[in-house]
């Protein structure tokens, strides 16, 4: 006789304990885009200095990156439902201490803490879909409801931002995310399970240092490297974090219960699926932030503008997750891979037509093409990652995957902000117009925003030919990062679309 399993289908508790989960997720993104609104009256305030203002703005991403395997991994060794509410109090704690931050030192403090209490809530609420939700259709849709979440935070971020900055003080930004974390912590004990795994061992305080100090430092070097390009920082940040990597590595395989087990890495979904997502957000992420300073930039909008702009990128995407969700189950995984970055390599095709006079319209639809294929792919990655672990490591597995998400991204940044950089340069430094003083010419064939802001301060026409001819070599420097995407793009969705091909058995 052959027997049949059923899996049980969540019901109303479920779905609202998954409205409790996306809410959170949606805030740790968005916390990282409201700032940047809040830093010209923030400055006037608290007085940073530079170090300082970088340091304001950074923190919270190093934190949350260096943080995220050791916050997972203690989730499924205390459970996950008790780490999250520790998360959500520690987050609103953290926001009222921002929000009213009375010198600078105490705001990166604050901003510290809201990454150290974002890196616990990433992976807890992952995981605890993973656990809620059994049914593989049913789970696949409650995680695109979460990635969409994260999207709609970074896209609605600057729209919040922007209305509470015309209306209140900086600080009011860190509050939005109090009344949520409120709501968590009274309905997350009624809606949402607890789940740990019984048979894990003590935590490895050494794998958690090197973890940290490994993230940290590839963080930092990135980061670096997008500001500086190749200078000893950035090299020997990068240097010593891959070395910090090795060793958290080699301790791993001697442990015998380590913080995070390699053998994950055997499994074809989970290793090709983390690869994927890994480039994905490479390029998804490198080219909004690239997107974003040519339509405030070159286009000339605000930031509260470019953020209404924003939004056909994420709606469109968005859609995309969804209807990529049905598609998979009828013609696999594999296909919506190849397919959705055969679709992105299209939008950076479009991209690669820009120049400095290309409308508004030319780079939404571009921008929008790219969302509509890389979402979906992100969404099916994070769940192929949480999927392929066994449920008692769900919590490790939902880390890593969004630790490669924040290295990705700030891998996306260095990278293609790099190129367009070199590009940038090579052509201002052969068309700076006539009339810029000798002491400007560093300055304006360095940056874009450099070279507009000297432009301001030159006379009429001279000021006007120096801004258009660094708008211009901006646009040229975009299109060809986006003509360098198209093949590479085409080539993974050709490898994924193989190797994955097997996973899915279809």
């Amino acid at each position: 006789m052959v027997s049949t399993q059923v899996t049980a289908r969540a019901g109303a508790r479920e779905w609202i304990g998954l409205a409790a989960l996306a809410l959170p997720a949606m805030l740790v993104i968005m916390d990282m885009s409201v700032l940047h609104l809040a830093l010209p009256t923030l400055s006037r305030d608290l007085a940073p200095s530079g170090s300082q203002l970088l340091w304001i703005t950074d923190v919270y991403g190093f934190v949350i990156a260096g943080s995220m395997i050791t916050m997972g991994t203690l989730g499924d060794r205390i459970g996950r439902r008790r780490m999250l509410l520790i998360g959500a109090a520690a987050f609103a704690v953290a926001s009222v201490l921002a929000a009213y931050a009375p010198t600078a030192e105490t705001l990166i403090a604050a901003r510290a803490l809201l990454g150290l209490a974002g890196a616990v809530l990433g992976p807890s609420t992952l995981s605890l879909i993973s656990a809620m939700f059994q049914d593989a259709g049913q789970r696949a849709f409650a995680i695109t409801v979460w990635m969409t979440s994260f999207m709609v935070g970074g896209a609605v971020g600057p729209l919040v931002g922007g209305v509470l900055l015309e209306f209140f003080w900086w600080g009011s930004v860190f509050l939005v995310a109090v009344p949520v974390m409120a709501f968590l912590l009274v309905a997350g004990p009624l809606v949402l399970p607890e789940v740990r795994n019984p048979d894990a061992g003590r935590l490895d305080v050494m794998s958690a240092a090197l973890s940290l100090a490994g993230i940290l430092l590839v963080v930092l070097g990135l980061k670096e490297f997008a500001k500086e390009g190749f200078d000893w920082l950035a090299l020997l940040a990068l240097a010593a974090g891959l070395v910090t990597g090795y060793l958290f590595v080699a301790r791993q395989r001697r442990l015998t219960n380590p913080l995070l087990d390699l053998g994950l890495f055997a499994n074809r979904g989970f290793s090709v699926s983390l690869g994927t997502l890994t480039l994905t957000v490479v390029f998804m992420l490198g080219s909004q932030f690239l997107v974003s300073q040519y339509i405030q930039m070159v286009v000339g909008l605000d930031p509260l503008e470019s953020a209404v702009w924003s939004l056909p990128m994420v709606l469109g995407g968005t859609l995309a997750m969804f209807i990529a969700q049905g598609v998979a189950g009828q013609v696999g995984k594999a296909a919506v891979f190849g397919a959705g970055l055969t679709v992105a390599a299209i939008g950076f095709a479009v991209l690669s037509r820009l120049d400095g006079t290309s409308g508004i319209g030319h780079v939404v639809t571009g921008s929008t093409l790219l969302f509509i294929g890389l979402m979906p792919v992100s969404s099916l990655g994070i769940g192929m990652i949480v999927d392929a672990a066994p449920p008692e490591q769900a919590g490790s597995a939902a880390a890593v995957g969004e630790t490669t998400q924040e290295l990705g991204g700030a891998l996306g940044i260095a990278l293609l902000g790099s190129f367009l950089n070199v590009a940038y340069h090579r052509r201002m430094a052969e068309a700076v117009p006539e009339g810029i003083p000798a002491s400007d010419r560093a300055t304006v064939t360095d940056t874009l925003p450099g070279a507009l802001e000297t432009a301001a301060g030159l006379p009429g026409d001279v000021g006007a030919a120096l801004a258009g001819t660094a708008r211009e070599a901006f646009a040229e420097g975009l299109a060809l990062v986006a003509l360098g995407a198209v093949p590479v793009l085409l080539a993974l969705a050709v490898t994924a679309t193989v190797l994955l091909r097997k996973v899915d058995g279809k």
